[in-house]
């Protein structure tokens, strides 16, 4: 029931932003091209709207510090299937971060957005289920056993965060691309997630 109360939050503060946001265009969603994210789309001004440069802003510190939290599972984890997913998470998301970083280039965006900061601040998390400096700390010098249940725990809610914000962009986002990978992002963390609660024994 907290998780779910968790994410409830979560996509009720995104969603705001996203419709505050999506008032510079005309905020109509497109079905997505065939095209893989990144793929053959035109990336002109014409094909986006301001809610698919917030999910890219957004998402791309997110998907960095989740390629943070993998790195530091080498050497930690005790359990090869927490290593294992790790090495997935890494794999996936740095391309991901790539298309996005190009995508904004080409439409003349910063990379982050104006006045957003980097975590949740030192304790706790922050509406996009960001890990605060003192959980990164924390993992940073945890190993074994308790490595792989921190990990676990904390990446379920970065995980958690994220899918709100793919909602949100397949809601209102207007690049066929941005929201093809929306989808895949969705797609895969939902699994993820599930495997992560099979690993602490919540599934």
């Amino acid at each position: 029931m907290r998780r779910r109360h968790h994410l409830g939050h979560v996509a009720v503060t995104l969603a705001l932003a996203a419709t505050l946001a999506a008032c510079g265009g005309d905020g109509t969603p497109t079905a997505p091209s065939s095209a893989t994210a990144g793929g053959s789309s035109d990336v002109s001004a014409g094909d986006h709207n301001d809610a698919d440069v917030m999910f890219a802003q957004m998402m791309i510190p997110h998907h960095q510090q989740a390629v943070k939290m993998a790195e530091l599972a080498p050497g930690r984890a005790a359990d090869p299937a927490v290593l294992t997913l790790a090495q997935q998470i890494g794999t996936a998301q740095t391309p991901e971060i790539e298309t996005m970083t190009g995508w904004l280039a080409a439409w003349g965006r910063p990379t982050a957005m104006p006045g957003a900061g980097g975590h949740g601040g030192g304790h706790g998390t922050d509406d996009r289920g960001m890990m605060s400096e003192d959980d990164m700390a924390a993992l940073q010098t945890a190993s074994g056993p308790n490595f792989d249940r921190m990990f676990l725990e904390m990446m379920i809610r970065h995980h958690g965060g994220a899918i709100a914000m793919v909602l949100i962009e397949q809601r209102n986002g207007r690049f066929p691309d941005a929201v093809a990978l929306a989808r895949t992002i969705e797609s895969t963390q939902a699994a993820e997630v599930e495997t992560m609660k099979g690993l602490l024994g919540t599934g």
